[in-house]
């Protein structure tokens, strides 16, 4: 009987560590949400090829807005919102952090990604970052443990994606990034470290060509200063969980998705914005005709036979 009883001691203590370190977990996810300063700092910093020319630095900063858009026990969704210009609002990236998934898509190349399945075991503890371009279509996922160690609260995974939106329209040498990605929790906000390699994919392999060295610093501000985001995204933000409510239709559907991001007739993101904007200027809200309409988009930028 005693031995029965610290046996489910033991197994309690251990429930409960789990069930903190959890909430550590999601406290620190949470806490990237807000109002910042970012700076966009990005250098390429080596080449294996001895004539390799060096591209230039790449820097940039903005006001962004983090908006938290789920909070349900297993998943934690954050919507970026950048404020630029004369106070215009772009919708950027979006990331979704999901416990212990067993299930994410990897960028093969050619605009293609692969539904992976990983064993529950070897995903125990972990949260995966799945992150989506502007239009919420696919960009990269990787799954790893966050750290709480020494006062340090980070998280760190590597996975490949297509080529960032900052060089995808201007170069060719390269199709696919295997990026590292780091994100560390500071005084003041929070830093998105990322440590990348850029490569030729091709029937014969896959070819380094350069690595490069990223650095994004997200400063915390007042929130005021993001009103313009916050009320962007309230108008907003119904058309976009339809949006995303489509995609997850086209995720579950297709255990390989190949997503065209051009054609002919234009960019998918450009068409969904669009969209987006007609039905803000409607008084209605048709969620069937609007979900209709987008899956219609997205089904033209998917390759035949899937």
């Amino acid at each position: 009987m005693k031995k029965l009883s610290i046996i489910a001691l033991c197994l309690l203590s251990g429930s409960l560590w789990a069930q903190s370190k959890k909430q550590k977990d999601r406290e620190a996810i949470k806490s990237m949400c807000g109002c910042y300063e970012v700076r966009f700092n990005f250098a390429e910093t080596f080449s294996p090829l001895p004539d390799y020319e060096f591209h230039d630095n790449y820097s940039s900063g903005a006001l962004e807005w983090v908006e938290l858009v789920e909070d349900e026990k297993d998943k934690i969704s954050m919507q970026h919102l950048l404020i630029v210009g004369n106070g215009q609002i772009v919708k950027h990236w979006r990331q979704d952090w999901i416990y212990e998934n067993t299930q994410l898509y990897s960028f093969m190349g050619n605009s293609t990604w692969q539904r992976q399945v990983l064993d529950k075991k070897a995903v125990k503890g972990q949260w995966t970052q799945k992150v989506f371009q502007v239009d919420d279509s696919p960009r990269y996922e990787g799954t790893a443990t966050w750290i709480h160690q020494d006062g340090r609260h980070y998280w760190e995974a590597s996975s490949y994606s297509p080529l960032p939106r900052r060089e995808f329209s201007k170069r060719n040498d390269y199709n696919v990034m295997l990026r590292v990605n780091r994100h560390e929790l500071t005084g003041n906000g929070w830093i998105h470290e990322q440590d990348n390699d850029k490569i030729l994919r091709s029937a014969e392999g896959d070819k380094l060509l350069a690595q490069e060295k990223g650095w994004n610093t997200y400063q915390k501000v007042a929130d005021e200063k993001c009103i313009a985001a916050r009320q962007w995204w309230a108008k907003n933000q119904l058309y976009w969980k339809e949006v995303r409510a489509v995609w997850e239709e086209v995720y579950a559907e297709n255990p390989v998705l190949t997503i065209a991001t051009r054609q002919n007739d234009g960019l998918l993101f450009e068409k969904i914005f669009a969209l987006g904007d007609q039905v803000m200027e409607q008084d209605t809200f048709n969620i069937q005709e609007i979900r209709a309409q987008v899956k219609s988009l997205i089904s033209s930028h998917k390759s035949e036979g899937q």
